[in-house]
């Protein structure tokens, strides 16, 4: 009975996983709050890994969902048949498929580099509710004063592939501030683009594929430190990532082409409003505790 209560709450993990991770109102913030109400019965060491490791199964969707887009190799027959296409040692490689990778590694980078060196340093002052409340309100301010200076507004890049190496260290720079539970990767990613004059339906996608090396590493270094701290968890605990991350897959597929039908035609002021309003009530509960 109580592995199945488990089972209940995993999986309502990764509704709400697959649901935040790519709308701009902070999966991990979600996840925190989440954990306060649900707690998942155990270790605070694994739920520190299983929080980062269940975006694994959000990461499969936009990698099927846009599996054409990212995929880098092409058959070797059709090299002579096509301009994008080139050859890398008899490998037929697709040219567009290769500069937005270059263009993902370059935006990654900043982000990478601040979050290992202080990834310890943000767990320990920045990972609760407080912390989660401000950045919801703040970038939810930010949101609806964004959208408003944009109202009407003609964007220089309309299309993902027109994204400039410049432009994408700036998406980077901006995704930095993602390391604050609450502010949102996407959220800070889709700002910061905005600023830099990318349209919203280019600037999603970016923050989607940005999404892929950027929580495979975060992953990575989860998973490293929790066996390298002397971590360790049975088959119950493999039950819940497997459960978590297939159904964070499952609900990402959804959420991904809500948000590309959305911002076709919204602005994403009803993302701001919604982060002030949770962020209140979060500061609300608190006070009342």
């Amino acid at each position: 009975m109580d592995f199945f209560i488990e089972i209940i709450k995993t999986i309502l993990l990764g509704i709400v996983e697959g649901i935040t991770e790519w709308l701009p109102i902070s999966s991990t913030g979600h996840m925190i709050l989440l954990n306060d109400i649900l707690k998942l019965d155990v270790t605070d060491e694994f739920w520190e890994m299983f929080e980062v490791v269940i975006q694994l199964g959000a990461i499969l969707a936009v990698v099927v969902l846009y599996f054409k887009k990212l995929w880098p190799f092409a058959l070797k027959k059709n090299i002579e048949n096509g301009n994008n296409l080139f050859s890398v040692g008899g490998i037929g490689m697709k040219k567009n498929t290769m500069t937005l990778w270059a263009k993902v590694i370059v935006a990654m980078l900043p982000a990478a580099v601040v979050g290992i060196l202080f990834d310890d340093w943000f767990n320990e002052h920045f990972y609760n509710s407080i912390v989660v409340a401000a950045a919801l309100i703040v970038y939810g301010v930010l949101f609806i004063l964004v959208e408003k200076a944009n109202r009407n507004k003609q964007f220089d890049v309309e299309n993902v592939d027109d994204i400039s190496f410049k432009r994408a260290v700036g998406i980077g720079l901006f995704q930095t501030l993602s390391l604050v539970p609450g502010t949102s990767r996407s959220g800070s990613t889709i700002l910061g683009a905005s600023t830099l004059s990318v349209s919203r339906s280019a600037a999603a996608e970016f923050s989607f594929f940005l999404a892929i090396p950027v929580m495979l590493g975060a992953s990575a270094l989860k998973t490293l430190k929790f066996f390298l701290d002397g971590g360790t968890f049975g088959s119950a605990e493999i039950i819940y990532m497997l459960v978590g991350c297939a159904v964070a897959f499952l609900v990402s597929m959804a959420a991904i082409k809500f948000l590309t039908d959305f911002v076709k035609k919204h602005s994403f002021s009803a993302f701001g409003i919604y982060r002030i309003v949770l962020g209140i009530i979060v500061i609300a509960v608190n006070f009342i505790k």
